[in-house]
């Protein structure tokens, strides 16, 4: 029988509502498109690579929050989004102890916007690694791919979807998986972390800063496991780029408490490019 996906935050991280969710989507991009967000460049200022990017990492909070700094790297999607036919989206397991990388057998990703369908036969690639292996459970209740989907129906054209939850896993068996999956331009790659939690501010800009200097670096090995709760599956792209010999921009860095939040604990959030 096919399974899809139903929403798990939808009324809680972001909008359940498909009108209001896209006007909010749409919002948010272009505010992106129309400040100057520092110290991320405007897109037609980023070098070539960046133009036709190949993979994102972007926050997964709540839309008040992180919202403005996913949108500041879906922004740069522009260029792509005739081109992208699949995503490849790795997030962190929050609720479910996952074994290696999990995938689901769900046939679609249902949001407010509509259905994402799966690509089976690129979960079906992921699971040719002994990594990766079938556990519906880590995605029931998992928001770190879920809050990407709406921001994803709304650059791109028309794709299809190879979700992986990522638990216990090393950061070379996620690069392992993402080289069997990389394709050419059809397919592009997002990584769902944020950043430090429940930092005073000032103590989190210092640390978000160092971690961000480590991502721009291709530098895995220098992020630490409070830097980042999708450190894995950043670290597992990291190595795949640094192997490739792509480079990584900052695009936005920003946390809860310039967004919409308190200062006395945050949350950090940032995009990167890869290209």
């Amino acid at each position: 029988m096919d399974w899809v996906r139903t929403p798990a935050v939808a009324g809680l991280f972001y909008p359940d509502d498909p009108v209001a969710l896209r006007m909010q989507v749409e919002a948010f991009l272009r505010e992106a498109r129309h400040s100057a967000l520092p110290p991320g460049p405007a897109r037609e200022s980023l070098p070539r690579p960046f133009q036709a990017p190949k993979a994102l990492i972007a926050p997964h909070a709540g839309y008040i929050y992180s919202g403005p700094v996913a949108a500041s790297g879906y922004r740069c999607l522009d260029t792509v989004g005739d081109k992208v036919r699949r995503v490849v989206l790795l997030g962190p397991a929050h609720r479910f102890p996952a074994r290696g990388l999990a995938a689901s057998s769900a046939t679609a990703f249902q949001t407010p916007l509509g259905p994402v369908a799966v690509d089976r036969e690129g979960v079906q690639r992921a699971l040719a690694f002994p990594q990766v292996r079938l556990q519906d459970e880590a995605h029931e209740g998992e928001h770190s791919l879920e809050v990407h989907l709406p921001f994803l129906q709304v650059v791109l054209r028309d794709f299809s979807l190879v979700p992986l939850v990522v638990g216990a896993a090393s950061p070379e068996e996620v690069a392992e998986v993402l080289e069997g999956l990389w394709g050419g331009e059809e397919t592009f790659v997002v990584v769902s972390s944020d950043l430090s939690h429940y930092l005073p501010y000032r103590r989190a800009v210092e640390l978000d800063e160092a971690t961000a200097r480590a991502i721009e670096n291709c530098q895995p090995e220098a992020i630490g496991p409070h830097q980042a709760c999708g450190r894995i599956p950043m670290a597992g792209l990291l190595l795949r780029a640094r192997d490739l010999g792509l480079s990584v921009v900052r695009v936005d860095l920003r946390n809860s408490g310039d967004t919409a939040g308190p200062r006395h604990q945050v949350v950090g959030y940032g995009s990167f490019l890869v290209g």
